[in-house]
């Protein structure tokens, strides 16, 4: 059973006698099946019975089940409705269209519409760069996805894909007042992407890819970079890339070593893994091994994807051979963005003294975080429920208003690695501990910084291309 978290949220309303020991049994009916009591509100009561609205996290839907169960082996209690919470917040939608001005009478009609509307249309065909001061595109970032690897799913597809989006999207608005929208493709196939996101590239800003599997996304990214005056940002390398980044810096600063003379051993080489790999490469890391599934990339295999073949070619520069298992023996960081549950803690104390882990697939780790920490002087996962969460929402907001503030045409390293610093600095020297290199998500200063970040190091758009040129 997975361990309860919010995500699996449940309320149960209850008929109960109105004794004074009903509210205890319930409470421990939660406890004794493996929940957490997070809330118990009496909704209704008279003389002999009360309703009550019991509320707990459970590990997943089998036991939320389970938890309703226990409810009714309960001397009088009656179970009525069961709501999950995660669905609830779902319904309708996370996310609305709020127009700015006011439309009160025909006057603002004729300035908002027509006829009013068509000057404003003239001078952007006149001088196509109002169009950042005149519309929506100087605050709005598109989120496009064709489902294709969503969070720990798979492909799921573009419509089972839109509530991630929706989720981002709201994100972009909560954390750096970003305009975001969804834009979920009932296509995988790359030339018919690339070509929609061309085509839809005057509304917006800039464009944040997500959820694509590797190794189209590549190219994806790639040829859509060279087509637009846009910034292109692809959250799963670029984010993930940035916060893995931050995380080490201020973990190396707990254990007292520098990037460039750590060994680090990187578990996974799609779009998280290889960005992480180049960007740590760009900060100054001189010694990084690529593990796929089969263990160190091996560069004499001929058959290689150009990601594979990237790192093939430019990490491991001792020539370490074997499985993951056999690569971690005394590598001082361990990355994972790859598959759960494939160390164990006895692979983590083979590790070098004041080992670092970084176990970030979701939902369920590498290693165990708990077992790794037995032998680990820092452990970080992509998870809420335990300390030092990387995740991306630290990087995004923040990283695309500092592009669209200085109307920044293209992503750089730099950029990058700023905004990585910007996050780590974020956790003051008299903070700083094993169990806190990362600031917390709501921490109100980490967009504003890594936005400054950003701004203080790019570059202003390149002149504007044709619509249609690649």
């Amino acid at each position: 059973m997975s361990t309860p978290s919010p995500g699996y949220s449940i309320t149960v309303r209850v008929s109960a006698p109105a004794g004074a020991s009903t509210t205890a049994a319930l409470t421990a009916a939660v406890g004794e099946a493996g929940g957490v009591l997070t809330a118990l509100d009496v909704v209704e009561s008279n003389p002999t019975t009360i309703t009550v609205d019991v509320t707990c996290n459970a590990g997943d839907g089998e036991h939320a089940e389970q938890i309703t169960e226990s409810f009714k082996k309960i001397e009088g209690v009656t179970v009525g409705k069961v709501s999950d919470r995660t669905f609830l917040l779902h319904l309708g939608g996370k996310i609305e269209v709020n127009p700015k001005v006011a439309l009160r009478n025909r006057d603002d009609l004729s300035r908002a519409y027509t006829p009013g509307v068509a000057r404003v249309c003239t001078a952007i065909a006149e001088n196509p760069d109002d169009v950042h001061n005149l519309t929506i595109k100087r605050n709005t970032v598109a989120v496009v996805t064709d489902g294709s690897a969503v969070l720990g799913l798979g492909n799921i597809g573009a419509a089972a894909a839109l509530p991630v989006m929706e989720g981002k999207a709201a994100l972009f608005k909560q954390f750096a007042d970003v305009d975001a929208w969804p834009v979920c493709l009932d296509t995988q196939d790359t030339e018919t992407i690339i070509e929609i996101v061309r085509a839809m590239a005057p509304v917006y800003g800039g464009v944040n890819l997500e959820d694509i599997s590797a190794p189209r996304c590549f190219e994806i990214e790639d040829r859509l970079r060279e087509m637009l005056d846009i910034p292109v940002f692809h959250d799963d390398q670029h984010g993930t890339a940035i916060v893995t980044l931050a995380a080490l810096t201020n973990a190396l600063r707990v254990v007292d070593k520098e990037l460039a003379d750590v060994r680090i051993v990187v578990s996974g080489v799609g779009a998280a893994g290889n960005a992480i790999i180049r960007l740590l490469q760009a900060q100054g890391a001189r010694d990084v091994i690529g593990c796929d599934r089969h263990g160190a990339v091996d560069p004499s295999k001929p058959d290689l994807d150009p990601a594979r073949r990237w790192i093939a070619d430019n990490t491991n520069p001792r020539g370490v051979t074997g499985t993951l298992k056999e690569v971690i023996a005394g590598a001082d960081v361990f990355i994972g963005v790859s598959a759960p549950n494939i160390l164990v803690g006895d692979d983590i104390a083979t590790m070098a003294d004041g080992a670092i882990v970084c176990a970030m697939a979701n939902p369920v780790p590498e290693v165990d975080p708990i077992e790794a920490g037995r032998h680990a002087a820092v452990v970080a996962t992509g998870r809420s429920d335990y300390p030092n969460q990387i995740n991306n929402v630290l990087a995004f907001p923040g990283f695309f208003r500092g592009l669209l503030d200085a109307r920044a045409s293209d992503i750089t390293p730099e950029m990058m690695v700023a905004a990585a610093t910007a996050i780590a600095d974020c956790v003051a020297p008299a903070q700083r501990n094993a169990n806190f290199i990362v600031p917390s998500v709501f921490d109100g200063a980490v967009a504003p910084a890594v936005a400054a970040a950003v701004r203080a190091v790019a570059t202003p758009r390149k002149s504007r291309r044709a619509a249609g040129d690649a």
